[in-house]
């Protein structure tokens, strides 16, 4: 039997863009990452940016859609190297796009390339593997995907997080809005394919099945949420303490009330464990933690340190002033607030950044002072768990704990970089042709970190004991990890 499957979407929607509308966005997209990226060339060399802007512009010798384009800037954004590198289409074209229904159903999960249905459902049962969609393989669409989710360097296991909880979105992107699916599929521990064809659904029955995933007890811990209880303590036993810290949003600023509050909770833990000596070991779980403010990362460091440290070992810019205002995203409406928010941003790159060597512009080192441990920091063996969703600000953390002390880190690779990143100040530019939004971080960081025999430049931070889920824990839905560090404590 021959099925069909095409996208059902108005063209209307996906105008297109002719070739001078094209070489123009593109060339403003480029000379805007040469002056405003210091990331440019943090993980490429000149030659290979450049040669991946001539496939780009040979690209565009045809009128394209808007999609198509952003595709590309997409796969160029990808190459860069950066997790803070975000590419956005236009607000009205994404909710209209985003309308039908043409979403795949249920919610998967990603096992070592392999994608497993994660969705108890009568049509195909749960911890399925799927090995193809509508006639696509499933390798190919893992590969397609890869450019719609960022990660620092080389790394490639951070985008299991993007594919995992975006891969119903990512398939429209990439192949449009379907009817029905027919997908391959093979029950769990079995090879024989079978076969069957599910409806489209909505955008929002997407995202409520998501919510409903069947490993949402355990895979959250990769997945950030809005949270109340953004971090926690606990005795585990008699020789063994738990901190989890789920993010590092938590306030904006030093004197923010909420960043106070979580000093005071630190203050508290630490004391207690201070106190309390039969307590030997702390496991530091930090697995839902992609980033957040200054200075919650360095703050927890100051716990588990017994050195002096820094937040970074050098930091630049490659501006001052802001290169191509009038493309700038400014967060002020009105032309003469427009204004004073770029002078005032400028004023603040131009004391925190003053130094000029080879056209950079160098951080001064009152903004990068050495600091010292906590009183009462921890002088057991730490254990800290890291998971592909740790980015910014928690892979500094992460970074610095693995660099810094004697701390065993069990699980797995970082998306944020070990060696640095480029971060902190996000700006926004807008295209003016498809009117394509795209955010980067300006800040080019090295972090304090030393080298080790199994750190790489270009990729994240690496476990001493790498303990991906086994399937039979997915499906069990018990923490890999958590029972496995517990294991090794007793062992020790």
């Amino acid at each position: 039997m021959f099925f069909l499957f095409l996208p059902f979407l108005m063209v209307s929607q996906n105008k297109k863009l002719t070739i001078n509308e094209l070489k123009q966005d593109l060339t403003v997209f480029k000379e805007i990452r040469e002056q405003a990226n210091s990331g440019l060339y943090k993980y490429r060399t000149k030659k290979q940016i450049d040669s991946i802007y001539l496939w780009a512009f040979n690209e565009i010798k045809q009128p394209k859609s808007l999609l198509d384009f952003y595709k590309i800037i997409l796969k160029i954004t990808d190459f860069e190297g950066s997790t803070h590198n975000d590419t956005s289409l236009p607000d009205d074209f994404e909710k209209n796009y985003f309308s039908g229904n043409g979403f795949f159903l249920y919610p998967i999960k990603l096992f070592n390339n392999k994608i497993i249905v994660n969705f108890k459902n009568a049509a195909i049962p749960l911890g399925s593997e799927i090995h193809s969609i509508n006639g696509n393989k499933i390798d190919k669409i893992i590969h397609d995907f890869y450019k719609y989710y960022t990660t620092d360097g080389y790394n490639i296991t951070g985008k299991s997080i993007g594919i995992t909880s975006s891969f119903a979105k990512y398939f429209v992107l990439e192949y449009g809005l379907q009817k029905s699916f027919l997908v391959e599929y093979s029950l769990p521990h079995e090879s024989q394919l079978l076969s069957a064809i599910i409806d489209g659904v909505n955008n929002e029955t997407r995202k409520e099945n998501f919510k409903k995933r069947y490993s949402l007890p355990i895979d959250s811990l990769q997945f950030s949420r809005a949270q109340k209880d953004k971090y926690s303590f606990k005795i585990l036993n008699s020789n063994t303490a738990l901190l989890s810290i789920h993010t590092f949003v938590i306030g904006r600023n030093a004197e923010d009330k909420e960043h106070l509050a979580y000093k005071k909770y630190l203050d508290s833990c630490f004391d207690i464990l201070s106190k309390n000596t039969a307590v030997k070991n702390l496991i530091v779980d930090v697995r839902d933690n992609g980033g957040g403010t200054d200075p919650n990362d360095i703050l927890t460091f100051s716990y588990l340190s017994q050195n002096s440290y820094q937040e970074n070992a050098s930091a630049y810019v490659t501006f001052q002033n802001i290169p191509f205002p009038n493309y700038y995203v400014y967060e002020e409406t009105e032309s003469k607030k427009q204004k004073e928010e770029r002078l005032d941003f400028e004023s603040e790159l131009k004391e925190e950044f003053p130094y000029l060597k080879d056209g950079k512009y160098f951080q001064s080192p009152k903004f990068n002072t050495i600091l010292q441990p906590d009183k009462n920091a921890f002088k057991g063996q730490v254990y800290l768990l890291i998971s592909p969703r740790i980015a910014s600000a928690g892979s500094l953390f992460a970074s610095l704990v693995k660099g810094k002390t004697n701390a065993i880190i069990i699980g797995e690779e970082t998306m944020g970089g070990y060696f640095g990143h480029n971060g902190h100040t996000p700006v926004e530019y807008e295209l003016p042709n498809s009117k394509i939004k795209t955010q980067f971080s300006i800040v080019n960081l090295e972090q304090d970190v030393s080298k080790k025999p199994n750190q790489i430049f270009g990729r994240g931070v690496i476990p001493d004991f790498e303990v991906p889920q086994t399937f039979e824990d997915f499906m069990q839905n018990k923490d890999t990890q958590m029972d496995y560090t517990l294991k090794l404590i007793d062992k020790l």
